[in-house]
């Protein structure tokens, strides 16, 4: 399993309140819209990541991960398993505490890279499945 029930606790409850969606953009139909809008119900700040910039849910968007000004806790990823990588070395480099890939996002070596430089990560999940279920 890519992420026990403990990492996935950790994540949604100490990882830090400032999430990068990458994948995020002001398209409605998208699964990430919709999961940003639940981040947000909960207590996240949800910062969009898309080439585009555009502002989503109220929150500015930024081009990439090192565009971002600002410290991000966790990287939740929106994109195809083939793109995901460089998204997880992104992360690393920005200093994100954790990487969350979605449902259907899988890259092991991605995994094993954000696991040996210490990041929390979450694979082939999705926080606003499991959110709910910590706070019943």
């Amino acid at each position: 399993m890519y992420g026990d029930e403990a990492t996935v606790r950790k994540i949604l409850t100490e990882s830090g309140d400032t999430w990068a969606v990458v994948g995020l953009s002001t398209n409605r139909g998208r699964a990430a819209y919709g999961v940003a809008e639940v981040l947000q119900r909960y207590g996240k700040r949800v910062v969009p990541v898309h080439p585009k910039a555009e502002t989503v849910h109220g929150e500015q968007g930024y081009a990439s991960l090192a565009d971002i000004p600002f410290d991000v806790d966790v990287v939740d990823v929106f994109v195809n398993s083939d793109l995901a990588g460089p998204v997880v070395d992104e992360a690393i480099a920005k200093g994100a505490g954790a990487v969350w890939f979605q449902l259907g996002v899988i890259d092991e070596a991605a995994y094993a890279r954000a696991r040996a430089a210490g990041l929390e990560m979450v694979m082939d999940r999705c926080p606003a499945i499991e959110i709910p279920r910590l706070r019943v």
